[in-house]
């Protein structure tokens, strides 16, 4: 009973070894990937035309677009749900009820800290 206890240790622990090692292995070739695509001339270029515009527009953009949405969501989310909620039980038309089922949905949970954190991003990339 006791050898058959250690046999399934051993068999565990060879087990666990082989698995850490495949993990190991995929997380080698998974850097080389990511280094090969970040090397590519073409990724380059790519990232080159996704970079916002240096000027004004650029600007406002980001920050009309992301911030102040989120703000907004922070700030006068939850008015903003129960306004729709309400609006919903007396809306007539089906535009109306469109609208309303859409700011219920965007404001329903708050801001986003994640969006945020991407529209932090962008202002970094924009002046840098």
């Amino acid at each position: 009973m006791g050898s058959l206890r250690l046999v399934n240790s051993l068999n565990t622990i060879i087990v666990l070894s082989i698995k850490w090692c495949k993990i190991r292995f995929m997380k080698q070739k998974l850097h080389a990937k990511v280094r090969q695509i970040a090397q590519n001339p073409a990724t380059k270029r790519a990232l080159i035309s996704m970079k916002p515009e240096k000027s004004v527009w650029g600007f406002l953009g980001i920050i009309f677009f992301f911030i102040v949405p989120e703000i907004i969501a922070f700030i006068w989310g939850a008015e903003i749900t129960v306004y729709a909620k309400e609006g919903l039980l007396h809306a007539p038309a089906f535009i109306e009820k469109s609208y309303l089922d859409m700011l219920v949905m965007l404001f329903e949970e708050g801001g986003s800290w994640f969006n945020l954190a991407v529209a932090a991003a962008l202002l970094v990339w924009f002046f840098f």
